[in-house]
Protein backbone atom coordinates (compact mmCIF):
# COMPACT_ATOMS: atom_id res chain seq x y z
CA UNK A 1 0.00 0.00 0.00
CA UNK A 2 1.37 3.61 -0.70
CA UNK A 3 1.25 6.74 0.90
CA UNK A 4 -2.20 7.80 -1.19
CA UNK A 5 -3.84 4.10 -0.43
CA UNK A 6 -2.80 4.72 2.94
CA UNK A 7 -4.64 8.61 3.42
CA UNK A 8 -7.25 6.82 0.95
CA UNK A 9 -8.05 4.04 3.78
CA UNK A 10 -8.04 6.37 6.56
CA UNK A 11 -10.68 8.79 5.16
CA UNK A 12 -12.77 5.48 4.55
CA UNK A 13 -12.44 3.80 8.01
CA UNK A 14 -12.56 7.55 9.61
CA UNK A 15 -16.05 8.74 7.62
CA UNK A 16 -16.99 5.21 8.83
CA UNK A 17 -16.61 5.14 12.14
CA UNK A 18 -18.02 8.69 13.20
CA UNK A 19 -21.07 7.76 11.42
CA UNK A 20 -20.35 9.99 8.29
CA UNK A 21 -22.35 7.63 5.40
CA UNK A 22 -25.40 7.94 7.49
CA UNK A 23 -28.34 9.54 6.28
CA UNK A 24 -29.15 10.97 9.76
CA UNK A 25 -26.28 12.46 11.92
CA UNK A 26 -26.04 11.34 15.17
CA UNK A 27 -29.78 10.39 14.70
CA UNK A 28 -30.66 14.22 14.19
CA UNK A 29 -32.59 13.58 10.97
CA UNK A 30 -29.87 16.08 9.21
CA UNK A 31 -26.93 14.63 6.91
CA UNK A 32 -23.46 15.53 7.70
CA UNK A 33 -22.69 18.47 5.25
CA UNK A 34 -25.73 19.62 6.99
CA UNK A 35 -24.44 19.53 10.70
CA UNK A 36 -21.31 21.29 9.48
CA UNK A 37 -23.22 24.19 7.98
CA UNK A 38 -25.02 24.44 11.04
CA UNK A 39 -21.51 24.12 12.95
CA UNK A 40 -19.94 26.86 11.02
CA UNK A 41 -23.01 29.33 11.39
CA UNK A 42 -23.12 28.84 15.29
CA UNK A 43 -19.36 29.31 15.54
CA UNK A 44 -17.76 31.73 12.99
CA UNK A 45 -18.46 35.68 11.96
CA UNK A 46 -21.52 35.82 10.57
CA UNK A 47 -21.13 35.57 7.14
CA UNK A 48 -22.43 35.81 3.35
CA UNK A 49 -23.99 32.45 1.93
CA UNK A 50 -21.09 33.00 -1.04
CA UNK A 51 -18.31 33.44 1.98
CA UNK A 52 -19.91 30.21 3.51
CA UNK A 53 -19.24 28.19 0.65
CA UNK A 54 -15.67 29.07 0.14
CA UNK A 55 -14.82 28.30 3.34
CA UNK A 56 -16.52 24.94 3.67
CA UNK A 57 -15.56 24.07 -0.11
CA UNK A 58 -19.22 23.52 -0.59
CA UNK A 59 -21.32 23.75 -3.91
CA UNK A 60 -23.41 27.16 -3.55
CA UNK A 61 -26.56 25.41 -4.89
CA UNK A 62 -26.43 22.77 -2.06
CA UNK A 63 -25.19 25.39 0.24
CA UNK A 64 -28.52 27.33 -0.97
CA UNK A 65 -30.85 24.43 -0.50
CA UNK A 66 -29.48 23.83 3.19
CA UNK A 67 -29.73 27.25 4.30
CA UNK A 68 -33.41 27.68 2.86
CA UNK A 69 -34.39 24.57 4.87
CA UNK A 70 -32.77 25.77 8.03
CA UNK A 71 -34.72 29.32 7.36
CA UNK A 72 -38.08 27.35 7.55
CA UNK A 73 -37.27 25.78 10.82
CA UNK A 74 -36.29 29.18 12.02
CA UNK A 75 -32.71 28.45 12.76
CA UNK A 76 -30.83 30.92 11.05
CA UNK A 77 -31.13 34.96 9.80
CA UNK A 78 -30.22 36.95 7.26
CA UNK A 79 -29.36 40.51 8.33
CA UNK A 80 -28.01 43.33 5.41
CA UNK A 81 -24.19 44.36 5.65
CA UNK A 82 -23.97 47.51 7.75
CA UNK A 83 -21.06 48.05 4.90
CA UNK A 84 -23.19 46.95 1.92
CA UNK A 85 -27.26 46.77 1.81
CA UNK A 86 -27.14 44.26 -0.63
CA UNK A 87 -24.90 41.53 1.23
CA UNK A 88 -26.85 39.36 3.79
CA UNK A 89 -25.10 38.16 6.59
CA UNK A 90 -26.05 34.87 7.94
CA UNK A 91 -26.75 34.38 11.75
CA UNK A 92 -27.93 31.41 14.26
CA UNK A 93 -31.49 32.12 15.75
CA UNK A 94 -32.25 30.63 19.75
CA UNK A 95 -33.99 28.41 18.13
CA UNK A 96 -30.74 27.16 16.35
CA UNK A 97 -29.01 27.31 19.00
CA UNK A 98 -31.19 25.07 20.49
CA UNK A 99 -31.26 22.69 17.71
CA UNK A 100 -27.19 22.92 17.80
CA UNK A 101 -26.77 22.38 21.38
CA UNK A 102 -27.64 18.77 21.81
CA UNK A 103 -25.86 18.01 18.45
CA UNK A 104 -22.98 19.20 20.05
CA UNK A 105 -23.27 16.95 23.04
CA UNK A 106 -23.89 14.24 21.56
CA UNK A 107 -20.85 14.39 18.78
CA UNK A 108 -18.68 15.06 21.92
CA UNK A 109 -20.06 12.20 23.84
CA UNK A 110 -19.34 9.56 20.88
CA UNK A 111 -15.60 10.85 20.59
CA UNK A 112 -15.08 10.78 24.63
CA UNK A 113 -16.42 7.21 24.76
CA UNK A 114 -14.41 6.27 21.52
CA UNK A 115 -11.47 7.67 23.39
CA UNK A 116 -12.06 5.96 27.00
CA UNK A 117 -11.73 2.71 25.18
CA UNK A 118 -8.06 3.58 24.82
CA UNK A 119 -5.24 3.57 27.49
CA UNK A 120 -3.13 6.50 27.63
CA UNK A 121 -0.59 6.13 25.48
CA UNK A 122 -2.91 5.32 22.65
CA UNK A 123 -4.58 8.21 23.71
CA UNK A 124 -1.63 10.53 23.07
CA UNK A 125 -0.41 8.88 20.01
CA UNK A 126 -4.49 9.15 18.55
CA UNK A 127 -4.55 13.09 19.71
CA UNK A 128 -0.90 13.45 18.71
CA UNK A 129 -1.65 12.23 15.21
CA UNK A 130 -4.49 13.88 14.25
CA UNK A 131 -3.06 17.46 15.06
CA UNK A 132 0.05 16.10 12.64
CA UNK A 133 -2.55 15.28 10.01
CA UNK A 134 -4.36 18.76 10.27
CA UNK A 135 -0.66 20.43 10.72
CA UNK A 136 0.77 18.69 7.36
CA UNK A 137 -2.37 19.36 5.76
CA UNK A 138 -2.12 23.26 6.54
CA UNK A 139 -5.69 23.37 8.07
CA UNK A 140 -5.63 27.62 9.02
CA UNK A 141 -7.67 27.35 11.88
CA UNK A 142 -4.84 25.02 13.66
CA UNK A 143 -3.02 27.81 15.87
CA UNK A 144 0.47 27.08 16.01
CA UNK A 145 1.18 25.59 19.76
CA UNK A 146 3.40 27.36 22.04
CA UNK A 147 7.29 26.55 22.08
CA UNK A 148 8.57 25.27 25.34
CA UNK A 149 12.13 24.35 26.27
CA UNK A 150 12.95 22.37 29.26
CA UNK A 151 16.04 20.15 30.41
CA UNK A 152 16.30 16.72 29.93
CA UNK A 153 13.17 14.33 31.41
CA UNK A 154 12.52 10.73 31.15
CA UNK A 155 12.12 9.33 27.41
CA UNK A 156 13.89 12.68 26.05
CA UNK A 157 17.50 10.70 25.90
CA UNK A 158 16.23 7.92 23.99
CA UNK A 159 14.36 10.53 21.76
CA UNK A 160 17.61 12.65 20.93
CA UNK A 161 18.99 9.08 19.89
CA UNK A 162 16.59 8.15 17.71
CA UNK A 163 15.61 11.47 15.97
CA UNK A 164 19.59 12.14 15.37
CA UNK A 165 20.06 8.74 13.47
CA UNK A 166 16.88 8.71 11.39
CA UNK A 167 17.24 12.57 10.22
CA UNK A 168 20.45 12.23 9.51
CA UNK A 169 20.57 8.81 7.60
CA UNK A 170 17.56 10.18 5.84
CA UNK A 171 19.48 14.04 4.89
CA UNK A 172 23.12 13.02 5.01
CA UNK A 173 22.99 8.65 4.64
CA UNK A 174 24.77 8.22 7.38
CA UNK A 175 25.53 5.02 9.19
CA UNK A 176 24.96 3.35 12.35
CA UNK A 177 28.24 4.80 13.81
CA UNK A 178 26.62 8.16 13.55
CA UNK A 179 23.80 7.22 15.72
CA UNK A 180 26.23 5.42 18.15
CA UNK A 181 28.22 8.51 18.48
CA UNK A 182 25.21 10.58 19.48
CA UNK A 183 23.77 7.59 22.03
CA UNK A 184 27.80 7.71 23.77
CA UNK A 185 27.18 11.66 24.07
CA UNK A 186 24.32 11.31 25.64
CA UNK A 187 25.10 8.85 27.91
CA UNK A 188 27.61 10.33 29.23
CA UNK A 189 26.45 13.72 29.53
CA UNK A 190 23.56 12.15 31.61
CA UNK A 191 26.21 10.09 33.96
CA UNK A 192 28.59 13.21 34.97
CA UNK A 193 27.04 16.11 33.90
CA UNK A 194 28.48 19.31 35.75
CA UNK A 195 24.65 21.53 36.73
CA UNK A 196 26.42 24.29 37.07
CA UNK A 197 28.34 24.41 33.58
CA UNK A 198 26.80 21.98 31.68
CA UNK A 199 22.96 22.14 30.31
CA UNK A 200 20.99 20.29 27.45
CA UNK A 201 17.56 22.20 26.36
CA UNK A 202 14.88 19.88 24.76
CA UNK A 203 12.19 22.20 22.48
CA UNK A 204 8.27 21.16 22.73
CA UNK A 205 5.81 22.59 20.12
CA UNK A 206 3.03 21.83 22.52
CA UNK A 207 3.50 18.21 23.83
CA UNK A 208 5.88 17.06 20.86
CA UNK A 209 9.28 17.06 20.93
CA UNK A 210 10.96 19.24 18.19
CA UNK A 211 14.45 19.88 18.79
CA UNK A 212 17.32 20.08 21.21
CA UNK A 213 20.91 21.77 21.75
CA UNK A 214 23.59 20.89 24.21
CA UNK A 215 26.35 22.99 26.30
CA UNK A 216 29.17 21.35 27.79
CA UNK A 217 32.23 21.82 29.01
CA UNK A 218 35.54 21.71 26.99
CA UNK A 219 37.82 23.34 29.25
CA UNK A 220 37.58 25.95 32.30
CA UNK A 221 37.42 28.73 29.90
CA UNK A 222 35.94 26.87 26.70
CA UNK A 223 32.05 25.72 26.33
CA UNK A 224 31.14 23.18 23.45
CA UNK A 225 28.14 23.34 21.63
CA UNK A 226 26.86 19.89 20.67
CA UNK A 227 23.76 17.47 19.33
CA UNK A 228 21.75 21.03 17.79
CA UNK A 229 18.63 19.24 16.03
CA UNK A 230 15.33 20.90 14.86
CA UNK A 231 12.83 18.32 12.81
CA UNK A 232 12.55 19.77 9.71
CA UNK A 233 8.71 20.42 10.03
CA UNK A 234 9.80 22.77 12.94
CA UNK A 235 11.84 24.78 10.83
CA UNK A 236 11.14 28.54 10.13
CA UNK A 237 9.10 29.83 13.40
CA UNK A 238 12.77 30.77 15.27
CA UNK A 239 12.57 27.68 17.47
CA UNK A 240 15.90 26.94 15.81
CA UNK A 241 17.79 30.60 16.66
CA UNK A 242 16.10 30.35 20.32
CA UNK A 243 17.69 27.22 21.72
CA UNK A 244 21.20 28.67 20.06
CA UNK A 245 20.83 31.99 22.22
CA UNK A 246 19.73 29.90 25.69
CA UNK A 247 23.06 27.99 25.14
CA UNK A 248 24.92 31.00 24.41
CA UNK A 249 23.11 33.08 27.45
CA UNK A 250 24.18 30.05 29.72
CA UNK A 251 27.47 29.60 28.78
CA UNK A 252 28.21 33.04 29.11
CA UNK A 253 26.57 33.03 32.45
CA UNK A 254 28.41 29.64 33.55
CA UNK A 255 31.50 31.76 33.41
CA UNK A 256 32.88 30.51 29.59
CA UNK A 257 34.64 33.05 27.93
CA UNK A 258 34.31 31.10 24.46
CA UNK A 259 32.00 28.84 22.16
CA UNK A 260 33.13 26.15 20.09
CA UNK A 261 31.12 23.72 17.81
CA UNK A 262 31.82 20.55 15.28
CA UNK A 263 30.03 20.32 11.87
CA UNK A 264 29.93 19.35 8.45
CA UNK A 265 29.91 21.89 5.64
CA UNK A 266 26.68 20.02 4.52
CA UNK A 267 24.65 21.31 7.21
CA UNK A 268 24.42 24.75 5.39
CA UNK A 269 20.49 26.06 6.58
CA UNK A 270 22.42 25.53 10.48
CA UNK A 271 26.00 26.89 8.86
CA UNK A 272 23.75 29.80 8.31
CA UNK A 273 22.73 30.38 11.40
CA UNK A 274 25.87 30.12 13.66
CA UNK A 275 27.22 32.58 11.45
CA UNK A 276 23.95 35.01 12.08
CA UNK A 277 25.03 34.25 15.89
CA UNK A 278 28.29 35.79 15.88
CA UNK A 279 30.73 32.34 15.33
CA UNK A 280 33.02 32.05 12.68
CA UNK A 281 34.62 29.00 11.13
CA UNK A 282 38.32 28.49 12.39
CA UNK A 283 39.18 25.53 10.51
CA UNK A 284 37.64 23.31 7.38
CA UNK A 285 39.30 19.97 6.04
CA UNK A 286 37.85 16.56 4.23
CA UNK A 287 37.35 13.38 5.81
CA UNK A 288 35.38 10.68 5.77
CA UNK A 289 32.28 9.73 8.83
CA UNK A 290 29.46 7.46 8.97
CA UNK A 291 30.62 6.06 5.71
CA UNK A 292 29.88 9.25 4.00
CA UNK A 293 32.35 11.58 2.04
CA UNK A 294 32.42 15.22 4.80
CA UNK A 295 34.25 18.27 5.11
CA UNK A 296 34.90 18.53 8.57
CA UNK A 297 34.26 22.55 9.87
CA UNK A 298 35.11 24.15 13.87
CA UNK A 299 33.29 27.06 14.26
CA UNK A 300 33.77 29.39 17.37
CA UNK A 301 32.95 33.02 19.28
CA UNK A 302 33.81 34.86 21.98
CA UNK A 303 31.27 34.91 25.09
Amino acid sequence: MDEIDEIRAFNRFYTRELGFLSRSYLGSGLGVGEVRVLYEVAHAAPATARELAERLALDEGYLSRVLKGFERRGWIARHADTGDARRRRITLTAAGGAAMAPLEARSRAEVAARLGKLNADARAGVLAGAVAMRRGLGDPDLPAPPLTFSDLAPGDAGWIISRHGALYAQDEGYDLSFEGLVAGIVAGFIRSRDPARERAWVARSGELRIGCIFCVRESDDVARLRLFLLEPAARGRGAGRKMLDLCLTFARQAGYTRIVLWTHESHRAACALYASAGFRMTSESPGVAFGQAVVDQTWERAL
